[in-house]
């Protein structure tokens, strides 16, 4: 494990949540967003409403530009995050979940509590440098973002679809070459 269990949990919704702006959007009605909700647990305050659907979207091209940002504006990006919330650190277990950090309390609304949550991630990632593993995917027509976890850094693309699309063409390029 590269990050503690929180912070890979953290990174890997915002990244998913970024990457509901992709065309097609699969953050454009209240059951997208209980699907991504299913798909990414959060405690605390959701009012699964109109409302909390559209802050979530508005939500989405700062979290790009904080996942995809160089270290140096990376930290201003979440500096400026936190800046904008009350923040009031615990620690907390619940859900079968060990000890982690909430940074706000559960009653805010869920977009402040992704972004704290994407800040305070991020913040590992600069501390230990790792940044490089956040990138946009590899594939020629795809701009969502990769996370790559891997322990030797071979994560090139955002997903399986874009990873097998890529190794069927480049099968097929040596194929046509022989």
């Amino acid at each position: 494990m590269i990050f503690t269990s929180d912070t890979e949990e953290a990174l890997t919704s915002s990244v998913a949540l970024a990457n509901t702006a992709e065309d097609p959007d699969s953050l454009a009605t209240r059951a997208d967003l209980d699907a991504f909700l299913l798909a990414h647990p959060y405690s605390g305050r959701l009012d699964r409403d109109d409302a909390e659907l559209t802050a979530l979207r508005a939500l989405r091209p700062r979290l790009r530009a904080m996942l995809l940002a160089p270290r140096d504006e990376m930290a201003t990006h979440v500096n400026s995050a936190l800046a904008d919330s009350e923040i009031q650190p615990r620690l907390a277990r619940h859900d079968g979940l060990d000890w982690h950090l909430h940074a706000v309390t559960d009653d805010r609304p869920l977009a402040e509590r992704i972004l704290i949550e994407t800040a305070m991630a991020l913040v590992d990632v600069i501390r230990i440098d790792e940044g490089s593993r956040l990138s946009v995917c590899a594939d020629a027509d795809c701009e969502a973002i990769a996370l790559d976890l891997s322990r030797n850094r071979s994560k090139r693309y955002c997903s399986t679809t874009c990873a097998n699309r890529n190794a069927v063409a480049a099968y097929r390029a040596r194929r046509a070459q022989a």
